[in-house]
């Protein structure tokens, strides 16, 4: 630094600019710790709601730089089902027979048009939790969350070569009209994912909702799967060449 203290001198300084360490980029400034939930976006309220209580609870706050906990690991992270309520809910091998906004003929009680039903919850979740190779089930209705996310992968295979609604319609019929199997039988995708029926009665319950809950599903996702004009949507359609799940949580 050099100065000049003669009457209408200027003053020149010269200063060094201070360094700042480097901080490691899987460190958190301590003063900013703030839960997860906190930065969890374009959620549904009751969505919202669910994943926030499940990520306080699993998972809990980022830890600041001086934790020895490292952070929580993104691919923890999956959409549960909101339907964790059982009571009056009727159930197969363990499945919850959960209400659909559906017309075709099964054993699903009916539910109101205007509420969001189990197959609104994997549509939406789809493209989300079929990056995941785990999924930590919290809940009976988590099962068959996974069950129809298998399902809507398998869908999407059938459909990556059908160019028009008209052939992706033709493919989920063709879909349809295949056996459904049950825990227990050769074909199921989840060994182990629900109980072995104890009945031959209570086998073919849920043989039915299955057929049932997959019928509806095909419908709806053709309406995704194809844009108004009958045309393939790429950002549907290409997730057919994703492999869902390597491991369920149990």
């Amino acid at each position: 630094m050099v100065q000049n203290r003669s009457p209408g001198a200027i003053f020149i300084v010269f200063y060094e600019k201070p360094t700042v360490p480097r901080q490691n980029k899987r460190s958190f400034p301590s003063s900013t710790t703030k839960p997860i939930s906190d930065l969890i976006i374009n959620l549904t309220p009751a969505t919202a709601h669910s994943h926030r209580k499940w990520t306080q609870n699993q998972i809990g706050c980022i830890p600041s730089c001086g934790d020895k906990q490292s952070p929580p690991s993104i691919e923890n992270m999956v959409y549960h089902s909101t339907f964790i309520d059982e009571e009056g809910i009727v159930k197969a091998c363990g499945c919850p027979l959960l209400p659909l906004k559906s017309h075709i003929r099964g054993p699903a009680p009916v539910s109101d048009q205007a509420t969001t039903d189990i197959i609104d919850e994997a549509i939406t979740f789809f493209r989300a939790n079929v990056f995941f190779k785990n999924f930590d089930i919290q809940s009976p209705a988590d099962k068959l969350l996974v069950y129809l996310t298998f399902y809507i992968n398998v869908a999407l295979k059938r459909l990556e070569g059908c160019r028009t609604l008209a052939e992706g319609t033709k493919a989920v019929i063709n879909l349809g009209l295949e056996d459904v199997p049950v825990p227990g039988e050769s074909g199921f995708p989840f060994p182990g994912l629900f109980p072995f029926p104890p009945s031959q009665e209570e086998a073919e319950l849920l043989r039915n909702y299955l057929k049932q809950i997959r019928e509806e599903t095909s419908g709806r996702l053709l309406s995704v799967a194809y844009r108004p004009n009958g045309t393939p949507n790429k950002w549907w359609l290409a997730f057919a060449k994703r492999k869902f799940i390597n491991t369920i949580a149990l």
